[in-house]
C-alpha cells in the first residue's frame, strides 16, 4: 500500500517530460488517475514531438512516487526517459487535468 502524505511544507512544482511510447496508449488518461490518487494538482499533455509534458504539484515524497510510477511503463506505454525540473514556487493548481 502507498502511503499518501499531505505535509504542505514539502510542498513543490515539476515540470516532466516523457518520452517513448506515450500517445495513444492512454498514459494520459493512467497519470490523471495516478495524481489524483496520490492528491497532486497539475496537467497531462500531448507534446507534437511524442512526448508528454505533466506539471504536477503537490507533496514532493507524492510526485517522487508519480514519477517513479511512469517509469513502470503504465498500461501499454514504453516509457524510455523521464525528465523534470524542480521548483518551489507552486502554480496554485487545484486538480489534475488531461489537456
Amino acid at each position: 500500500m502507498i502511503e499518501i502524505v499531505t505535509d504542505e511544507r514539502m510542498n513543490k512544482h515539476y515540470n516532466i517530460w516523457v518520452k517513448g511510447i506515450v500517445q495513444g496508449v492512454f498514459f494520459r488518461k493512467h497519470t490523471r488517475k495516478k495524481a489524483m490518487e496520490l492528491g497532486l494538482a497539475g496537467f497531462v499533455r500531448n507534446l507534437p514531438d511524442g512526448r508528454v509534458y505533466i506539471e504536477a504539484e503537490g507533496n514532493e515524497g507524492n510526485v517522487t512516487l508519480l514519477i517513479e510510477w511512469m517509469k513502470t511503463n503504465p498500461g501499454t506505454s514504453m516509457v524510455e526517459e523521464v525528465k523534470l525540473v524542480e521548483h518551489d514556487k507552486m502554480s496554485n493548481h487545484e486538480i489534475f487535468v488531461i489537456k
